[in-house]
Formats: C-alpha cells, structure tokens, sequence
C-alpha cells in the first residue's frame, strides 16, 4: 500500500453515483468521493455522461481525509492520465503473467513493485533473465519468461466526446463535412447531437495525439461552418 497526498494522481473504480456525487474505489488507499463540480469543467446535464458504475477513473487527490479521499477528476492533465493508465496496463500485464506461471503471484508481485515499476520490470526482464530468478522461482521462471516473451502489447485506445450542431438547414451537411476532417481516427453518432471520437495506437500518449489532431482539424471546420462545437475537457 502506497500513502496517498495531496496532488498525487491515482486509478480508481466508480463505485456508486449518488445525487451530485461520485464514490470510488482505490483499490491500495481505500474510498475516495468526486463532487459533482470536481468531475467536469462547466455545466454538468447528466453525470453519467462522465461516469458509470465500475468504470475505471483516473483522478487527482484534493485532500486525504480520516474516513475517505477527496478527488477530482476534472483536474487531471492529459499527460498524467496517459502515465497512470500506461502503469495501471503493465501491472495488470505483469500481474496476469505471473498468475499464470507461479504459484503465489501476489506476493511476488508485491515483490516486485518494492523495487521496480512494473513497466521497468517487464523491459529489462525480457533481455536479462537474472532479473525474473531474483523474484520468481527457478523452476518457475522459464514459464515465466516463456509467457513473456509470447505476448504483445495491445494496441492504447483512447476516446473522447465531442458535441456538432447547426440551426441551418444545410447543418447535416456541414457536420458531415466537419467529421470528415478528422483522419486516422473512428467516429460514432451517440445522439443528441454528441460523437463520439476514438483512436488507437501503440501507447496513450500517441492514441492522444491522434484524437486532439481530429479534433483541432473538426474544431477549424466547424468553426468555418458556423456550426456550434464543443469538446470534453479531459
């Protein structure tokens, strides 16, 4: 367990929505809780437009309270979600292989992470087997090494919602032609006037690069268009 302050950025699983809050779960630090005015910037219609139960979150710590966390979610910068939502991915990764090669992977794990980041671990254990015999058993590590070697990383995918409309009569037209600006990404019609904008790629950071692309480009043409955007914060 890692003691959580003020500022540090932190995965967490929305437990519960409960009028204008919401409850989540740090798995190590315990219960955390998100004010309405703390999940988004400006007005919020509907809450769950940003949260459902047992999505994964990625928030700032406001204030380490006796009973719970205070978050925010609003406040995480893109880079910072993109690091947390990388070591979140290797530790699973790291948690699966092990579970899959020895007979007691938490303690290993917990092992491990008293020394490395899980990424860290991964990469220099791929070119240096003494690494994975310092933690894993003999008998073990082949498996081990064998599973790691085996897998791939999957492709990073990053989604974020935009909102196109128009009062004009061509107004169809003109989002039509406003979405076709963005390239190498996949847009879906959500309703209300909402898209939805995903990317892929081989880490966050890039997926990201890809989204905010598209956007700036759909941004320059809706704008050019006259038609009303507006994008989500985070």
């Amino acid at each position: 367990m890692t003691e959580l302050k003020e500022d540090d950025i932190v995965m967490c699983t929305v437990k519960k929505i409960e009028g204008a809050a919401v409850f989540v779960d740090t798995e190590e630090n315990g219960e955390g809780s998100i004010v309405m005015s703390e999940v988004a910037a400006g007005r919020i219609r509907n809450i769950r437009d940003y949260v459902s139960i047992r999505k994964k979150v990625v928030c700032k710590v406001l204030k380490v309270g006796k009973d719970r966390l205070e978050l925010s979610l609003r406040r995480v910068t893109a880079s910072e979600k993109e690091k947390i939502k990388e070591r979140y991915e290797k530790e699973r990764n790291l948690m699966s292989i092990l579970k899959a090669s020895i007979k007691n992977p938490e303690e290993i794990f917990k092992k491990i992470k008293e020394e490395y980041e899980a990424k860290d671990f991964l990469e220099k254990a791929k070119v240096n087997s003494r690494i994975i015999e310092k933690f894993v058993p003999n008998l073990e590590s082949a498996t081990f090494l064998r599973i790691l070697s085996e897998r791939k990383d999957k492709e990073k995918e990053v989604k974020k919602k935009i909102t196109l409309k128009s009062f004009s009569q061509t107004g169809i037209n003109h989002i039509k032609e406003a979405l076709q600006e963005a390239k190498n990404v996949k847009t879906n019609y959500l309703g209300s006037s909402k898209f939805s904008i995903s990317a892929k790629a081989k880490d966050f950071k890039e997926a990201n690069q890809k989204i905010q692309t598209a956007i700036d480009k759909i941004k320059a043409k809706a704008k050019e268009k006259k038609l009303i955007f507006e994008s989500e914060e985070k």
